[in-house]
């Protein structure tokens, strides 16, 4: 059985790359929405870093509700399946040959589209590949499913472009596929919940960026592997041999209302739930791409020194004056609510509070030394320490990245600065503020 489970699944594989349709749809059309994506969405930063987890579920949806199907309809209709019905055992191992087959083709077109968005427009490939591969396993066992199914009510090759488009283009338009739900109608994304194709998206993006993480990756998992699980059931029963009509009455009918019963249970959950909203883009952050041994070749060599002129950082617990005192405590509370500080993207938010620092010691303000201080001790206090030498490192070895603020008037730092010198501030407090936190630097 296994021999003739893998002979049949290197057949397949071989028919496919022989036959040009196949080719088409599989690599061509998947290259067609990369391209046309990135002709609208290159602007992003990252370009097409919220778009890629869209691109990918068109194409594993194209393959998997046209490709699939509309192979095993035109085989059945050349009487191949008649012919495997005679082996004992057939429809397990074929099937399961079939499906595998399919999944090599549009996973291959997924990594395809993946390298050449990184050539072509830089976009960065999948952070947390965990979540990439486990959320593209769920979306290819959902859809490979639905396009069983299809193929077993199809009576003819035209018949599977018919009811395919009944999935693709609801998925496309209004699914969350398409049009980035976010820019959708309450009800539409209300609808969207009863659809694959949302959950498809948002689980995928899971591998990007860290929207969708945690329960709601989870239940974005469970919706497509429920969705996939009553599909694939359903197709298997209806399963047909030959170009005998479909059998659309009594089981069969009792088997796709099975089949769509998922589709129902999870837009129910999602609206019970409050969770049919589109997930909220949250900026990348790059200091994620920052790799230890980029750290570890940051030289702290040559830095000025601390109670100099330029940079200066305080000893901890300076003593000051009264006056003096009391402006720091204000400055240090005002930290704790400061906006700028408080951005979802903790790398930004480092760069924002090393800011503060660089502010100080351009206007040469009296407590320059003790606000560097205080913005060190407040980086120790409010991130964990990984992301703090990432964000710092970030700032160090790319000072041109990201934003900076020029003014801080909420912490009495008025001045209206030249960006490129609080940039150039900004990266030298990093490197002293990083050899202080990975132990290089006495305190």
């Amino acid at each position: 059985m296994i021999k003739g489970f893998l002979y049949h699944l290197g057949l397949t594989l071989r028919l496919n790359f022989a036959s040009k349709q196949p080719l088409i749809y599989g690599y061509a059309v998947p290259v067609f929405f990369l391209i046309a994506f990135g002709t609208v969405f290159r602007a992003g930063h990252p370009p097409l870093i919220h778009q890629m987890s869209q691109l990918i579920t068109i194409s594993a949806l194209g393959g998997a509700c046209f490709g699939l199907p509309t192979a095993l309809v035109a085989e059945r209709e050349r009487g191949w399946w008649r012919r495997y019905r005679l082996l004992p055992r057939a429809l397990g191992p074929l099937l399961a040959g079939t499906l595998l087959a399919r999944f090599v083709l549009i996973a291959s077109a997924a990594l395809l589209q993946i390298g050449l968005a990184r050539m072509i427009y830089g976009t960065p490939p999948p952070h947390f590949w965990g979540h990439f591969l486990a959320a593209y396993a769920a979306v290819a066992w959902a859809f490979l499913g639905l396009g069983l199914l299809i193929a077993a009510l199809a009576t003819d090759v035209p018949a599977v472009q018919a009811l395919g488009q009944c999935i693709f283009l609801p998925l496309i338009m209004i699914g969350g596929v398409g049009v980035p739900l976010l820019i959708l109608p309450d009800w539409a994304q209300r609808f969207a919940s009863f659809l694959p194709g949302r959950y498809a998206v948002d689980a995928l993006q899971a591998g990007f960026t860290v929207d969708g993480h945690g329960a709601t990756f989870r239940l974005n998992l469970l919706a497509l592997l429920a969705i996939g699980l009553a599909a694939g059931l359903a197709g298997a029963r209806l399963f047909r041999w030959d170009q005998s009509p479909a059998r659309l009455g009594g089981a069969a009918g009792l088997w796709i209302g099975i089949a769509l019963l998922p589709w129902i249970a999870v837009g129910l959950v999602a609206l019970r739930a409050d969770r049919w909203h589109a997930l909220a883009i949250q900026v990348p952050d790059p200091a994620l791409e920052i790799t230890e041994n980029q750290m570890a070749a940051i030289s702290y060599a040559s830095l000025p020194p601390d109670d100099g002129t330029v940079t200066p950082i305080a000893r901890p617990n300076a003593r000051l004056a009264p006056a003096q005192a009391a402006r720091l405590a204000v400055l240090k509370s005002r930290l704790e609510t400061w906006a700028p500080g408080q951005v979802a993207n903790s790398a930004q938010a480092i760069r924002n509070l090393l800011s503060v620092a660089a502010i100080a010691d351009v206007q040469e303000d009296p407590l320059e030394g003790p606000i560097a201080r205080a913005i060190l001790e407040h980086l120790f206090a409010h991130f964990r320490q990984d992301r703090l030498e990432r964000g710092l490192a970030w700032a160090a070895l790319d000072p041109a990245g990201g934003s900076v603020v020029r003014t801080a008037p909420e912490l009495d730092l008025a001045a209206d600065l030249d960006e490129g010198i609080i940039r150039t501030r900004s990266a030298v407090y990093a490197v002293k503020f990083l050899g202080r936190v990975r132990g290089q630097i006495n305190q």
